[in-house]
């Protein structure tokens, strides 16, 4: 297999991603107008995030984090990979199709343990209705999300990349056309949902055949490599039951407080955007990368993609996150304040997504630092890791509940992203050399932090000398365009200026 090129990955993925995000932005603006922050709004929330909460326990997190090493490794040797990754493509098929039915049929409980604040009122029963109909949907992304490992594994990045975009536009077609026909809302996105995993299964799984591997469904042999394949992701999917924990504890103090909820989900989207294209694009590309050059003991090739991969994520994740926090009112007024989200609900979002911002960077880093314990088959330590971070979210958000609000819930999460990244960091000071940052990224760290502190003044200036422009009743599109055209200009010209940046850092790799 011809080897992964750094750059050129980071680039393909965090483009198609940053579309998906877009048209993601895009869907949560057409939502946040049709049900602002109601009844339906809450419901549909909780029940989409169903699915997609224990979608990260089978594929995105423990399965794929298992399942990318060892099958980089056997392409990297010429070994029949196609007969490990049926294997595994079949036995995952047939535990989550088991869960998902008895998931249905307790799907009460599973909706009250996110958002016991829904029961005795009508959001229960809503979440109810629209989490039988989302569920199947775990089914589909579980099995896409297996079929984007393998093709990144082979350095093709674009399908399972692209795949995301069907969902939004999928969406953002079902509300237009909801609308149009005066249909219930809050179930056509629901049943917009299954029909969404379909499409985006049969994207990855052309990918797939077009690449030579078109995985068929049969009954699972339980092989030296399936056991080998459990076995590693075992801790892993103990560790993703530490993260939903973490968000069920969100939810949970969110849905004690009307609107809250929402709120919090609006402005997680918006904080994502900067994190999904960066975080996801070098999680996606590193780690493959990374499990390659272990197994050809490339020591400096290791360092240099670390290296390479925290530099990209922090040069555009620290300025994103300055952004956030210096101006969220403009960001929440001006993006999502219409229809049924008013100007009661911009003050508590901006300043949930003011906290979230706080802490992307933690998550982008988190990003790059799993790879490298994932690359071992060390999916242990980052477990162990995760409870520790899981107790510092349910103590801060709990404990902070009864005096701060619902904004106790994003306090923690920010608090314990940091939290484990720090852990991340420490435990790979013990992996030697290939885990080290090279003279080029100690360099260039304090200069990303200082281009970006200039862009954060400058845009805090702006947006008091702006504020007119921004109102509702002033240009307000026109304004934040030109806020955000400023806070590029100034960290492109601070970034150059100081070292932080050279243009031919992308011609390479």
């Amino acid at each position: 297999m011809k080897p992964i090129r750094l750059m050129r990955g980071f680039m393909t993925v965090g483009a198609w991603t940053l579309l998906s995000r877009i048209a993601g932005f895009a869907r949560d603006v057409q939502t946040a107008s049709y049900l602002g922050t109601g009844p339906v709004a809450e419901a549909f929330l909780v029940a989409f995030s169903l699915p997609n909460m224990f979608r990260r326990f089978f594929a995105e997190g423990a399965f794929n984090a298992a399942f990318v090493p060892i099958f980089s490794k056997k392409l990297e040797r010429g070994e029949d990979a196609r007969e490990f990754a049926e294997d595994a493509f079949s036995a995952l098929a047939l535990v989550v199709a088991l869960f998902s039915i008895v998931a249905m049929i307790g799907m009460k409980g599973l909706v009250l343990a996110m958002a016991s604040g829904f029961a005795g009122d009508e959001r229960l029963a809503l979440a109810v209705e629209y989490g039988n109909i989302c569920f199947p949907y775990i089914f589909f992304i579980s099995l896409t999300a297996l079929l984007s490992g393998l093709l990144n594994a082979g350095g093709r990045f674009a399908a399972a990349a692209g795949a995301p975009v069907v969902l939004n536009l999928v969406f953002l077609a079902a509300m237009a056309i909801a609308h149009r026909m005066g249909w219930d809302m809050g179930l056509t996105l629901a049943w917009a949902t299954p029909l969404i995993g379909v499409m985006q299964l049969a994207v990855v799984w052309i990918a797939a055949w077009r690449m030579g591997y078109p995985l068929r469904l049969r009954r699972p042999r339980f092989t030296v490599d399936l056991k080998r394949l459990v076995a590693i992701a075992g801790p892993s999917v103990l560790a993703g039951g530490v993260v939903q924990v973490n968000l069920l504890v969100g939810r949970q103090v969110g849905s004690h407080f009307d609107g809250a909820i929402a709120w919090l989900n609006y402005a997680d989207r918006l904080y994502q955007l900067p994190l999904g294209v960066v975080g996801i694009a070098i999680g996606i590309v590193l780690l493959p990368d990374i499990s390659r050059r272990l197994k050809a003991e490339d020591v400096k090739g290791s360092q240099y993609a670390l290296s390479r991969a925290t530099e990209f994520a922090l040069f555009l994740t620290v300025p994103a996150a300055v952004a956030l926090m210096v101006i969220p009112v403009p960001l929440i007024s001006v993006l999502f304040e219409r229809g049924e989200f008013t100007s009661a609900d911009t003050g508590p979002t901006a300043l949930t997504l003011a906290v979230y911002g706080a802490g992307l960077p933690a998550f982008v880093m988190q990003k790059v630092l799993q790879p490298l314990y994932f690359a071992r088959e060390d999916t242990k330590t980052p477990f162990h890791f995760a409870l520790h971070s899981m107790i510092v979210n349910a103590a801060l958000a709990l404990g902070l509940m009864p005096f701060v609000g619902f904004i106790a819930a994003a306090l923690g999460t920010t608090l314990s992203g940091w939290t484990m990244t720090l852990q991340l960091w420490w435990g790979s000071r013990r992996m030697g050399e290939a885990a080290r940052a090279d003279a080029r990224l100690k360099s260039r760290l304090p200069r990303i932090a200082l281009a970006s502190a200039v862009m954060g003044g400058v845009l805090w200036l702006s947006e008091r000398q702006m504020g007119a422009m921004l109102s509702p009743f002033g240009h307000r599109y026109v304004g934040l365009t030109l806020l955000c055209l400023i806070g590029f200009a100034v960290y492109g010209l601070a970034a150059l200026a100081t070292g932080a940046f050279r243009p031919s850092d992308f011609r390479r790799a």
